[in-house]
């Protein structure tokens, strides 16, 4: 990138003191640097856009200028030919292309991704020539899950020598998408500012009146809106139990803002039928004055005797009163006169769905935002904080307002602390979004080597971000392998294998120990059975042998037997040591039968204090001493049992073998083992993260050979070559490339007329609609035929996709596409809608989405001669009002 010094003198292009942050990025621009503008809605980010085109025209160089969205690109055409000249600005959208070599060209993001693919990445193409700078608009739409990719490809792929200026709402991450541009396309300067020209306040609505939200620090909630003790909820009532809190009627709140001179206001509110709803309940109400009655007049009428088909009983009536509803389900042209005539300050209050708070530039004194939660796929949720700063950005309009507003509304399920909340809280950080798909894959492997395109996949902003979350794994892998690698040289002279054949004998000592202990439990089982039964029949002056405390025997003599509390009785001995013991079967060793009866003990009387239970002892008499010391001393245990013996040899024998060893005389063993254990763990541990390591980096581009795959099955691909219907395929936009391209490479729609190919290609790109939409237009049988031929072709696709693991829809709605092939027949827009359930603005999204499709075909290589002009005469049949997009 050249750094000049600037062509444009400032103080003549803005008579205006330029704030800090715009002045920040002039200078970065004038360094030949990219910039990423990141500052809140409203805050005059879009001048930075503007500079980077008179500093381009002044130095006779080009600029495009992107956007997320059509109706955006629109918007910015007409501002720009009002302050360029009509003569130097260009439009390309999917199907309209102005002045397409204009110094200032705006296009769709898509678009410029498209231009990009043509040429090898870093170079610069023919599209390109002379192109100083590419504002990237509304750049924090790379947070969209369907737009998402398009923005990263767009950075990635754009040559190195253009500048970059994207311009971006705030976002937690604005210095890692930042730093990930420098990475990718070359060096480029944060500009970031939480500075808003107009200051919103924040005020909460209940049916008692408008209330401060925030405290006068404006962290936290104002402490005038905690609910006083007697509003909380009973201690134990239950939820069904409590009563909720009454939400204040829409009638008062208006009436709220527009005593306080809070109006114009957008009025946000979750859904479709609850814009409309809210227009009607408002019944009679005007918001506007004579003059402003006036006005509204004229201009609506005008737009009726033109438009006489797009005006509604519902919509026209209100709009005279200043009140209106904005959302996807109404004709487009009725939206776009309720745009022009908002910002004219002529609506005070549009009910809108929050798409109006991503699309078009409409920003009003006050934003409400009716509920504080919404229904997603998901499920029910909390709005988040991103969504909150998007809609209550839209409050507060620079050069008009001193002050903006946003009022959140007490619901009978959020108050006062969910907004604060909100409110208080910073934007969420920027995620990646990228998704390989099948154009994708085609359109680099036409450019590019294979290795080239795996370098080029990890340069995404998803990759970017999957580095940064990943490094305390990475960093936590090094470790464990460096103290590896330490321990593997501290270990290095040792002998594994005299180490391994050691362990293994440790191992085979314990196995044999645990074998030597069952045998010996067999063993003294069977004998405690046999002695149990001789107790049973020995008799008194019988010798026998006792447990004593730990190993220790003593040696007795039976005196007499007692009733025991089972099966055996208790025996009353004296032992050896004088003492007289209370014995269990249990308690007796051995029974020494081979030593001849002591007579004497006949003589003998236990004790009187002796209790007759097992454990009982009691010391002797002078008496009993004399025969005590008649009872000879044990011969030690019985010979153990031959199995016992022979386990107990070999225990001994491999106990030789181990001391023999060598690794037997090592000092340091126990450490030595204990290394080569920790080795073993570090190993293990280092294989397992490695593996989800690579799992997570290599995301991206598992997805991507996953798509290669596909395409190979299908025949387009040969290798890594794309073949002819590759190259069909490449060509063409959509959300699953390569169905269209099978659908159109396959002759099955060739032979239809213009009326049924438009409900065909409808068929191929609708999204399979709701189970209660309804249309009493059945599709003709031409149509049905070509799309059952189609039908085999989907289920082979299906299969192959689920196999590689690729979500990708395969479109194929044959139900509500009779309304394409009427519309094409010349049906009446009104007689259209009133034979079906979808709303107006539904229908000509499904009408605009056919005619993109049809207005690729006659672009797309190697289809038929007869299909490229079929395609043609399809969209001269539905171009036109309202479906048609005019660009003035």
């Amino acid at each position: 990138m050249n750094t000049s010094p600037s062509r444009v003198d400032l103080s003549k292009l803005y008579p205006f003191e330029l704030d800090e942050f715009q002045l920040s990025a002039i200078a970065a621009l004038d360094a030949g640097k990219s910039v990423v503008v990141c500052a809140p809605t409203g805050s005059g980010k879009t001048l930075v856009g503007e500079y980077a085109i008179h500093r381009a025209l002044a130095g006779g160089k080009r600029v495009f200028y992107t956007t997320p969205l059509k109706a955006l690109s629109n918007q910015k055409l007409r501002d720009f030919r009002e302050t360029f000249g009509a003569e130097n600005v260009g439009l390309l959208t999917g199907d309209i292309s102005i002045n397409r070599d204009a110094p200032i060209v705006v296009m769709t993001t898509e678009i410029f991704r498209n231009m990009l693919y043509g040429t090898p990445i870093g170079e610069v193409g023919t599209s390109m020539i002379g192109v100083e700078a590419v504002v990237l608009d509304e750049c924090h739409y790379m947070n969209d899950r369907q737009r998402g990719t398009v923005w990263e490809e767009s950075i990635i792929y754009c040559p190195p020598e253009i500048q970059l200026v994207a311009l971006s709402a705030t976002v937690a991450n604005s210095d890692q998408l930042t730093d990930w541009i420098s990475q990718v396309h070359g060096e480029t300067e944060l500009i970031y500012s939480d500075f808003r020209p107009v200051p919103l306040q924040f005020s909460f609505c209940t049916p008692k009146g408008l209330f401060p939200l925030l405290d006068e620090t404006g962290k936290k909630m104002s402490p005038k809106l905690k609910p006083k003790r007697a509003q909380y909820r009973p201690r134990g009532a239950n939820q069904r139990g409590a009563t909720r809190p009454e939400p204040p009627s829409l009638a008062f709140t208006i009436s709220q803002l527009s005593a306080k001179n809070m109006l114009p206001a957008i009025y946000f509110i979750f859904s479709r039928r609850g814009c409309d709803k809210a227009v009607n309940e408002l019944g009679a109400l005007t918001l506007v004055n004579d003059v402003e009655t006036a006005r509204l007049k004229k201009r609506i009428d005008d737009f009726l005797d033109r438009n006489p088909e797009a005006g509604r009983a519902g919509q026209v009536e209100p709009l005279y009163r200043g009140i209106a509803a904005h959302h996807a389900g109404i004709l487009p042209a009725w939206k776009g006169l309720v745009e022009e005539l908002f910002q004219e300050g002529l609506i005070k209050v549009v009910f809108a769905t929050e798409t109006l708070a991503a699309g078009i530039n409409m920003p009003a004194r006050t934003t409400v935002i009716s509920s504080l939660s919404k229904r997603t796929d998901a499920g029910h949720r909390l709005l988040n904080p991103s969504e909150f700063l998007q809609m209550s950005g839209r409050a507060g309009r620079r050069g008009m307002d001193d002050q903006g507003y946003v009022v959140t509304v007490q619901t009978p399920f959020e108050g006062a602390k969910e907004a604060a909340y909100l409110a208080t809280s910073g934007a969420d950080p920027l995620v990646s979004q990228f998704t390989p798909s099948y154009g994708m894959v085609l359109n680099l492997l036409q450019t590019h080597s294979i290795e080239e395109v795996k370098e080029l996949i990890e340069r995404s902003f998803g990759q970017y971000l999957s580095t940064l979350y990943l490094r305390p794994q990475q960093q936590e892998l090094d470790r464990c392998k460096l103290e590896l690698k330490q321990l593997e040289t501290i270990v290095s002279d040792i002998d594994w294998k005299l180490l391994t054949q050691y362990e293994k004998l440790q191992g085979r000592i314990k196995e044999e120990k645990r074998l030597l202990k069952t045998l010996q439990s067999q063993a003294d089982d069977m004998q405690a059975g046999e002695r149990a039964i001789a107790l049973s029949f020995a008799v008194a002056g019988t010798a026998l042998t006792l447990k004593g405390d730990g190993s220790t025997l003593i040696p007795a003599v039976l005196v007499m037997k007692a009733p025991g509390s089972g099966q055996f009785p208790y025996f009353v001995c004296l032992g050896q040591n004088n003492r007289w013991y209370v014995a269990s079967v249990a308690d007796v060793v051995a029974l020494r039968g081979e030593i001849p009866r002591l007579q004497e003990v006949d003589e003998l009387t236990p004790p009187p204090e002796l209790v007759f239970k097992p454990g009982q002892a009691r010391r002797g008499t002078e008496e009993s001493a004399a025969i005590a010391q008649m009872i000879p001393d044990p011969a030690g245990l019985p010979d153990d049992a031959p199995e016992v013996y022979a386990q107990k040899q070999r225990l001994n024998a491999v106990q030789a073998q181990l001391e023999a060893h060598p690794v037997h005389q090592w000092g340091d063993r126990p450490q030595i083992i204990k290394r080569q254990k920790r080795i073993e763990m570090l190993q293990s541990e280092i294989d397992d993260r490695q593996e989800k390591l690579d799992r997570q980096s290599q995301r991206h581009w598992e997805e991507f050979v996953a798509l290669i795959e596909v395409l190979r099955k299908f025949g387009c691909l040969d290798d890594l070559t794309p073949t002819i219907l590759g190259e069909a395929t490449a060509a063409i936009r959509g959300d699953n490339e390569l169905w269209l391209g099978l659908a159109l490479m396959s002759h099955d729609l060739d032979h239809l007329d213009p009326h049924h190919l438009a409900t065909a290609c409808a068929a191929l790109v609708t999204e399979v609609s709701r189970p209660d939409s309804w249309t009493r237009y059945d599709v003709s049988e031409p149509v049905l035929e070509a799309l059952s031929e189609l039908r085999r072709v989907r289920r082979q696709l299906f299969q192959v996709q689920r196999r590689y693991q690729v979500v990708l829809p395969v479109w194929l709605e044959d139900e509500m596409v009779g309304l394409v092939e009427q519309w094409a027949l010349g049906v009446d827009w009104l007689e259209l809608c009133k034979n079906t359930s979808l709303d107006e603005g539904d229908v000509v999204r499904l009408l605009r989405r056919t005619l993109d499709f049809l207005s690729q075909i006659p672009h797309t290589p190697h289809v038929s001669d007869a299909l490229k002009a079929n395609a043609g005469r399809a969209i001269q049949l539905l171009d036109r009002f309202p479906v048609n997009e005019s660009v003035e």
